[in-house]
């Protein structure tokens, strides 16, 4: 059995998890979120946790159990907690601002860049050179805030662009005459 589905998931007050037709779906005071359930795991609801095991004993069913197991956990801390990506701008004249759904971007290009935000996730805009991206869907907010950050990576020798907030950039050295 994988080491991490041995772990029961605790189930905080104010959640509810409904498991039915093939679907684990979560409804918690931030909202609610559903995912399909995969076949070689069971999962079962026992009181106050979940618990996720392998349906058998093949490498896939063990493997899909550990990461079912962090699936499901997941989404309890996103309908409890939510999840936040903070991205930094560095750059001379590079800015972000919120507005609404929508992220406006001025990254030295020659037109302004504008992404809009999918349901469910919220952009906000604490400094004009910080980014931060919350919702309760995890992936997403990964997905969203690697999407903004691909508009202009950084670069290796100054280290301008959009970067993660924790991210360290390594710069190298300029050519020498």
């Amino acid at each position: 059995m994988s080491r991490i589905a041995k772990y029961p998931i605790p189930v905080p007050k104010g959640v509810e998890v409904n498991l039915a037709a093939g679907q684990i779906a979560v409804k918690g005071p931030l909202g609610a979120i559903a995912r399909p359930m995969d076949p070689n795991v069971s999962v079962v609801k026992d009181g106050d946790r979940i618990v996720c095991k392998a349906a058998g004993n093949s490498r896939q069913a063990n493997a899909m159990s550990g990461t079912m197991r962090a699936l499901v956990a997941n989404m309890v801390a996103g309908v409890t907690k939510g999840f936040e990506r903070r991205l930094a701008l560095v750059g001379v004249g590079y800015r972000a601002q919120a507005q609404g759904d929508k992220l406006n971007l001025t990254l030295g290009f020659s037109h302004p860049v504008v992404h809009r935000m999918p349901k469910g996730v919220k952009v906000a805009t604490p400094t004009q050179t910080e980014i931060v991206i919350s919702g309760i869907d995890k992936q997403q907010v990964g997905q969203v805030a690697a999407e903004v950050r691909a508009y202009r990576s950084p670069e290796p020798y100054k280290g301008k662009g959009v970067r993660y907030s924790n991210e360290i950039v390594i710069l190298k050295e300029t050519k020498k005459k």
